[in-house]
């Protein structure tokens, strides 16, 4: 997952309904699925996947050989792919005979780069302390990877059979670097992990406030993510003869009309469903600003106001921002060439090559350069005309078996469609035909998400509550009504 932001000011959406609310406590699971879900979790989490120096292939034949030893078939299991980018599919067989499409869930190994200076713990260490489960992975998403193995053994050690196969991906590169597994699969290996439609886990979840459940959220539709590379250069010179065309200042100048420069608000129909139904749960001059943008004409003012919070801003507009610089080279010469990275997170219906056009109009400087940057690095002139595809439509299988499960684990929470501010893997299942929903079953506290930064942790309570989730929702979702 490239990011995923929690609203700082979602009200309880049953505060005037009941006083006081309970809520009722998850299940728990019996000692020996809650010691095979925990010695899943260490072990992923200590496998190293980074891209730099770890590997996925790794953790895919630790995962496979998990399986295997529970009793699934050689020919169930397969570990494919490229050199340290391996990927795990694994095949839940389905009633025999039954004539509906497989259900396939997609999940990354791979974890962001993490340096132990700077972690208070070791990042490829599993520590538990202070009701936390620590490290790199814990959020984002080895926990739902080691929710969905421990669920497949554990249904498979209870005989149940599914109306259709359930089919596990456990995948590599969702998080940077060459050969992402989720697009090798499609295009090398389609009939591994062809299906009707597609769960991923990478997005949506219970958002909770100390650890009281708020709502469910689930991802109906996507941003589509981008990186553009700023280039300027210059004849350079003595440093003691400093000039005002300095590389630097070309540079610097660009990020600050980024910052100055938001891209225009926009609405679709999954970001108008979730304003309308935030509108009813927030209150005052917020709850007033959601109803005023909703409005035709939108008030200007209002949409001004709610983009100061980060997650209303990021889910009203395409927002770029600058993630990395260099420059110089040497202490005492003027810089003869100086870079930076804009990071896009596109709005539904533009392009990558949109956004590149966009940042060169609104930089109007034919000296400096601005190029498309590829997943895996390169760089060029155009960038793909690749936009986020529409919205699936919503599956009455889907959404019956997520409000079931989500009423029985977190009483009153309200389930409600996200446009994902960030981007994830669905968006190759998407593009390849295969409906894709982000539904995860991990509770996260608004104030506590760690994804990409220092001391990644989740919940010990909440990671358990996540495997009773995918339980109760894949065994719901695969059961034939009547």
């Amino acid at each position: 997952m490239k990011y995923r932001f929690r609203s700082n000011s979602v009200c309880l959406l049953l505060a005037a309904l009941c006083a006081p609310c309970i809520w009722a406590a998850a299940p728990q699971s019996d000692q020996d699925t809650r010691k095979m879900a925990h010695d899943i979790f260490k072990q992923l989490i200590e496998i190293n996947t980074t891209d730099s120096s770890g590997s996925t292939t790794i953790a895919a034949q630790a995962m496979a050989q998990r399986l295997l030893d529970a009793g699934f078939p050689a020919d169930d299991v397969t570990v494919v792919g490229p050199d340290r980018k391996g990927n795990m599919v694994a095949r839940y067989r389905g009633k025999p005979g039954s004539k509906l499409r497989p259900v396939l869930i997609i999940g990354h190994l791979d974890v962001v780069e993490a340096r132990k200076e700077d972690w208070t713990t070791d990042p490829f260490q599993f520590v538990e302390q202070d009701g936390y489960y620590y490290g790199r992975g814990t959020q984002d998403m080895k926990v739902s990877d080691a929710i969905v193995v421990t669920d497949f053994i554990r249904l498979k050690k209870e005989g149940f059979v599914p109306d259709r196969d359930i089919i596990l991906a456990l995948t590599a590169a969702e998080e940077g670097g060459k050969s992402n597994g989720v697009d090798w699969l499609l295009k090398n290996r389609r009939e591994l992990v062809d299906a009707e439609f597609a769960l991923n886990p990478d997005s949506g979840g219970l958002v909770t406030d100390h650890g009281k459940p708020l709502t469910m959220e689930f991802e109906a539709t996507e941003k589509l993510y981008a990186d553009y590379e700023l280039i300027a250069t210059n004849p350079g010179g003595h440093s003691s003869l400093p000039k005002p065309d300095n590389a630097i200042y070309h540079i610097v100048d660009a990020l600050d009309v980024v910052q100055r420069s938001p891209f225009p608000f926009e609405l679709n129909t999954v970001t108008r469903e979730y304003f309308n139904q935030m509108a009813a749960s927030e209150s005052g001059q917020t709850a007033a600003d959601i109803r005023a943008i909703l409005a035709t004409p939108p008030d200007p003012a209002a949409i001004e106001r709610l983009s100061r919070d980060a997650k209303y801003n990021s889910t009203l507009r395409t927002t770029c921002i600058p993630t990395m610089m260099s420059a110089g080279h040497a202490p005492n010469a003027l810089p003869q060439h100086a870079e930076a990275n804009v990071n896009c997170r596109i709005f539904p219906g533009h392009s990558q090559e949109d956004i590149r056009l966009e940042l060169v109009k609104l930089f109007n400087d034919p000296t400096l350069t601005v190029l498309y940057k590829s997943d895996a690095g390169g760089l060029t002139e155009h960038g793909s005309d690749r936009k986020a595809m529409a919205p699936p439509p919503l599956r009455t299988d889907v959404m019956q078996s997520l409000r079931s499960v989500t009423a029985k684990l977190w009483p009153g929470a309200a389930v409600v469609p996200i446009m994902m501010t960030g981007a994830s893997d669905s968006v190759y299942t998407m593009a390849a035909g295969i409906p894709s929903y982000g539904i995860c079953g991990v509770a996260i506290d608004r104030d506590d998400v760690r994804m990409h930064g220092k001391d990644e942790r989740v919940l010990v309570e909440s990671y358990y509550t996540g495997v009773e989730f995918y339980y109760e929702f894949l065994k719901k979702l695969t059961t034939r009504k009547g």
